[in-house]
């Protein structure tokens, strides 16, 4: 246990008979307190992604808090802000952020002309609708996972729609060439006419 003293002390929710601190507050005060940026980031994106809280909860839980301890929590919040919901798709949206190609959406589902569902790109670019896909084996493995990535994909060639898809480990072991193959799939994707697709209103 670690006690600190505060001047903010939390409308308690109730787990049985145990007052606990709101997620953000607790997420927060956790990620005050820890080194390690990407355990800073799982953290933050798990409760996100779980929907126990959103990012503008978060935002405003480390607005509260001063500025002790929140420099790597900021960090980790600005990827998540754009839609990013993993260590992996923070890696990807840095990289992508460095790569000075458009700005695009995080996790956005994307339709066909008939507004039949074709996939929820990791990212999308809309302009030349270019979709990039971090895909790890522990999510796509296994007979049912690979079918759906299979499936997956099968709909993105069916929507003409140009997807590079990268290991997250590469991210980190071998940014400067994923960053190579990101531009020369960018560049395909502008060389085509634009498939009739869209992200989601």
């Amino acid at each position: 246990m670690h006690v600190e003293r505060t001047t903010r002390l939390p409308r308690p929710h109730f787990r049985g008979d145990l007052p606990v601190a709101p997620v953000p507050r607790a997420v927060i005060d956790a990620a005050r307190r820890l080194t390690d940026e990407d355990e800073i980031q799982a953290m933050m994106a798990e409760s996100v992604q779980r929907r126990f809280c959103t990012t503008e909860m978060l935002t405003h839980e480390l607005d509260q808090a001063g500025r002790t301890g929140t420099a790597l929590p900021r960090k980790a919040l600005a990827p998540l802000l754009a839609g990013a919901r993993s260590v992996a798709e923070a890696d990807a949206w840095r990289l992508w952020r460095r790569s000075g190609l458009p700005p695009g959406q995080w996790n956005v589902p994307i339709f066909d002309a008939n507004g039949n569902y074709v996939a929820t790109p990791d990212f999308w670019c809309d302009e030349c609708a270019f979709a990039w896909e971090i895909d790890s084996c522990r999510h796509h493995a296994g007979l049912d996972g690979h079918r759906a990535t299979v499936a997956r994909n099968a709909r993105y060639v069916a929507a003409g729609i140009v997807v590079l898809q990268t290991l997250p480990s590469r991210l980190r072991t071998e940014p400067a060439q994923v960053e190579r193959e990101l531009r020369a799939a960018f560049r395909t994707a502008q060389a085509r006419p634009r498939p009739n697709v869209k992200p989601a209103a």
